[in-house]
């Protein structure tokens, strides 16, 4: 036990390595990058050998497909080539061995044909292969845009990273549970409210019309949920989850309690699905909600001058975060900032960023399991 803590630690600690330990050359970028290339491939093998278990239906079709297969084979390659790089360059071992071993061990459990081996016992499934292909997707894009134009000086795997990954892990995992509990309320109004000649007329809009209205419904939705998770100190301990931490990245907004989530994801579906959009719009308002979200969390110093008042940009949302008293219950639109102009909480004070970020004055726990659990404890006096 202690030897698997140690090594855990010095995998840590190689991730975490200081600017000069990090620089072109060392090692540090290859082994990183074999490191997370051969544990996506490690876990797409686990998903396409067990896809009952650990595979979302939608991903679990392109299994067979053989662009898929190809890929799949192109990350263990680059997983290898570059673990073995590290190991050649970095005077520590760290990296370069872990992304070597999970890399084999990768190829080994997918063997020449990675088809299922466990069969399907059960209608649940866990979305592994969801999250992993989130994680590429969204690392891939927004990691080195933030190493280009970053607004704050700090590292790829700053503090409480590992906590924000879990929360990610987690809502993608419970993907299932989640989905059905989200658009439980919306089917019940959709089946519940007489609406089918309102439906048709919405469904039979343009789809940029369409689009756009999800948009402005869903942010108006939003607005008043998240400023009640603000204003009301039982939803706040929730809320105050979120706001905790104190580095603002592309990962940092998954950290939500998994209440917050369905609360806000259930009543934002609502609009889309009692009034009859079309399939296609609410499809693509999902993926791009999806970006968009992380975009606005990110580390990036765009500024956007022309369209900031208009649209909802990182340093806008950045202010909602932001440690400042001014910073405080402001800015709750995710799209369109013209709500908080409406209802008085728009705040863009000039070129300006927020110095920091965090909850002042409350005592969020770090750790997954302490904040699961925060809301539901009694409140210090």
């Amino acid at each position: 036990m202690n030897k698997i803590l140690k090594t855990r630690l010095k995998l840590r600690h190689e991730l975490e390595a200081p600017p000069l330990l990090r620089k072109f050359g060392s090692g540090w970028i290859s082994g990183v990058l074999g490191f997370v290339l051969g544990s996506a491939a490690l876990l797409l093998m686990i998903a396409m050998r067990a896809p009952g278990a650990f595979s979302v239906p939608q991903i679990q079709s392109l299994h067979q497909n053989h662009w898929f297969r190809l890929a799949l084979l192109f990350i263990l390659l680059v997983a290898f080539v570059f673990s073995l790089l590290s190991l050649i360059l970095r005077q520590k071992k760290t990296l370069g061995t872990f992304g070597l071993a999970i890399t084999l061990l990768a190829a080994l459990i997918g063997g020449t044909n990675p088809g299922p081996l466990v069969k399907d016992m059960s209608p649940l499934y866990f979305g592994l292969d969801f999250f992993v292909l989130n994680v590429l997707f969204t690392g891939f894009l927004f990691v080195p845009l933030e190493r280009i134009f970053p607004q704050n000086d700090q590292s790829l795997f700053r503090m409480d990273w590992r906590e924000d990954l879990f929360y990610y892990l987690v809502s993608s995992m419970l993907v299932q549970i989640l989905t059905f509990l989200t658009f439980l309320p919306a089917n019940t109004l959709k089946a519940t409210l007489p609406l089918v000649d309102v439906r048709a007329w919405v469904g039979a809009l343009p789809f940029l019309v369409q689009f756009v209205a999800i948009m402005f419904l869903t942010d108006l939705v939003q607005y008043w949920v998240h400023r009640c998770f603000h204003q009301f100190p039982m939803l706040w301990r929730f809320h105050a989850v979120h706001h905790s931490a104190q580095k603002m990245d592309w990962i940092a907004g998954a950290r939500m309690h998994f209440i917050e989530i369905l609360a806000l994801r259930s009543t934002t579906v609502i609009p889309m699905f009692v009034l009859g959009f079309h399939e296609a719009a609410i499809n693509t308002y999902v993926l791009t909600v999806y970006l968009y979200s992380t975009f606005i969390h990110a580390n990036v110093n765009w500024r956007f001058p022309l369209v900031e008042r208009f649209v909802v940009t990182p340093r806008y949302h950045h202010w909602h975060h932001g440690i400042e008293q001014a910073a405080f219950d402001v800015n709750f639109a995710i799209h369109f900032p013209i709500f908080d102009k409406l209802f008085g909480t728009y705040f863009l004070p000039g070129e300006r960023w927020p110095a920091g970020y965090g909850v002042q004055g409350h005592p969020v726990p770090r750790g997954y399991m302490k904040q699961l659990k925060y809301p539901f404890q009694k409140a210090e006096s």
